[in-house]
């Protein structure tokens, strides 16, 4: 079994980042995620909110990976999450469904406040194979290198819709749904600068997001 670590600090308060993470897909760091559903909500006695998601990924093998070892490209995955809006904590465990003789992937992501109002977020991974055939080690390697870096690309595409919700503020209309339950609404002093938003990322996410009518 292979396991990795990584830890990162975001300036931005935990409720607009554990709002920015549940938002993550779509994005342009993640085109490999081809859809992301709801399957689970629900609210604990203790006042905690359990989500599960089932996600749709698509992946690549290495040139030096057996013919047939997978029957196909997309895997399902689930994402089981909790948040502690008192505590201001998230727990969020992601693990693969499919071909789980192959290699067993579970990633950890734990969020929480820092006591100078930041928000500290910690990733861990365990990457298994039982494949055999002299393959373990290499598949375990090959799934760690991965993870590595999709954990960039992902802090990427979450830094995307970061500042997309902190220019939401600027305009007159927000992201809405979860978004607009925490007041993003614009300020005076934030509408003076609005114009200067039309072409920042709130803009070009709009029009990634809602390309063109052909």
């Amino acid at each position: 079994m292979k396991f990795h670590s990584q830890s990162f600090l975001y300036d931005d308060p935990w409720s607009i980042v554990s709002l920015a993470y549940f938002l993550r897909y779509p994005n342009p760091y993640a085109s490999h995620i081809l859809s992301c559903d709801v399957i689970s909500r629900t609210v604990t006695p203790s006042g905690t909110l359990q989500t599960t998601r089932l996600i749709l990924k698509r992946g690549s093998l290495p040139r030096w990976a057996p013919k047939g070892i997978i029957s196909r490209a997309e895997s399902w995955v689930v994402e089981e999450s909790e948040v502690d809006p008192l505590g201001k904590t998230l727990k969020c465990t992601t693990k693969n469904l499919e071909f789980t003789k192959v290699m067993k992937m579970e990633e950890s992501v734990f969020i929480s406040q820092t006591e100078d109002g930041k928000t500290a977020q910690t990733t861990e991974a365990r990457v298994l194979s039982g494949f055999g055939w002299g393959l373990t080690k290499r598949i375990e390697n090959h799934g760690l290198n991965r993870f590595k870096a999709h954990v960039q690309r992902s802090r990427e595409g979450v830094s995307v819709i970061l500042n997309l919700i902190r220019e939401s503020r600027l305009q007159p209309m927000t992201l809405g749904g979860e978004a607009a339950e925490l007041g993003l609404r614009p300020s005076e002093e934030d509408t003076k600068t609005a114009p200067k938003a039309q072409n920042s990322t709130w803009a070009r996410m709009k029009g990634w997001l809602s390309p063109p009518k052909d």
